[in-house]
């Protein structure tokens, strides 16, 4: 009986031994699992961080490339080049993108060189023995200096496309098409083409529309006497020529000297129906 007392005594100790034992390693188990799950999450919250940075950088520089792009799409305009390059305060509605025949990309592109390199203004190569353009911040008007020219303003073309006259216009047009009869006027040494033609306009009280045209460095004409590009078909609007020639460059870029002959006209076809055969001009570009 005492031996039996023994042997039972000594079971309960071993049982107790190895339930310690069992639970020792469940505890073990479990904080290794544990630490393993606290790496693992430690390791996605690192990857996570670096995949956001990453994200972040590449909308950063997403972002930066489209600023860049928008500011080269949209150059800033100064207001004060217009009235800079006229010599006047007066300025008009500026229409972006729309091109006529005497707008500033050119009108005449005979040239011996076809291949020949644009220049900072995109005009094409100048005809041998024709003025060259010049820049008007460049060139310094002396108003003690007069010099004469003689001008003129005409849209007879539209007598003959009276069908494309846009109705609102018809009755602006003048009987004989012309809106200012040649006559010489007074200009000063370093005026260009559009300066005559402005002071000429508003001394005569005739409508006049324009707009600075930074990438051509040059006025671009909408319209004279109320009559305006495509009024007449989508092929019309002014031109400007200068003792017969139709320079492929703007008007605020074309230096007078003394006794040039500057015409004004009114096209409705490219500038075909003004002599201008050789034009390369766009309308409603």
């Amino acid at each position: 009986m005492k031996n039996k007392k023994i042997w039972l005594s000594l079971g309960c100790i071993l049982l107790v031994i190895c339930l310690s034992l069992v639970f020792q390693v469940t505890k073990e188990n479990a904080k290794n699992k544990l630490s393993e799950t606290e790496l693992t999450q430690e390791k996605l919250d690192k990857a996570e961080t670096t995949v956001t940075e990453d994200e972040e950088s590449d909308l950063t520089q997403v972002d930066n490339a489209i600023e860049d792009k928008t500011i080269e799409s949209n150059p800033e305009v100064n207001p004060e080049d217009v009235a800079t390059a006229s010599g006047e305060n007066d300025t008009s509605n500026n229409l972006e993108g729309k091109s006529t025949p005497n707008s500033d990309k050119g009108q005449d592109t005979l040239n011996s060189n076809t291949n020949a390199e644009l220049d900072n203004f995109n005009t094409e190569p100048v005809l041998d023995g024709k003025p060259l353009p010049v820049e008007w911040q460049d060139v310094k008007v002396e108003k003690e200096k007069e010099l004469k020219c003689t001008l003129s303003v005409s849209c007879n073309t539209v007598l003959d496309n009276l069908d494309k006259l846009s109705q609102e216009k018809k009755d602006i047009i003048p009987e004989d098409g012309i809106i200012f009869k040649e006559q010489e006027v007074v200009f000063y040494e370093g005026e260009t083409v559009f300066n005559v033609l402005l002071r000429e306009m508003k001394k005569n009280k005739i409508h006049m529309e324009f707009t600075m045209t930074p990438i051509y460095n040059s006025n671009y004409i909408e319209g004279i006497g109320n009559l305006y590009e495509l009024d007449c078909g989508e092929l019309s609007g002014w031109v400007y020529k200068v003792n017969g020639w139709s320079p492929n460059y703007g008007s605020s870029r074309y230096k007078l000297t003394d006794g040039d002959n500057i015409q004004w006209q009114y096209t409705c076809d490219l500038g075909r129906d003004v002599g201008g055969e050789s034009m390369n001009a766009e309308v409603g570009e």
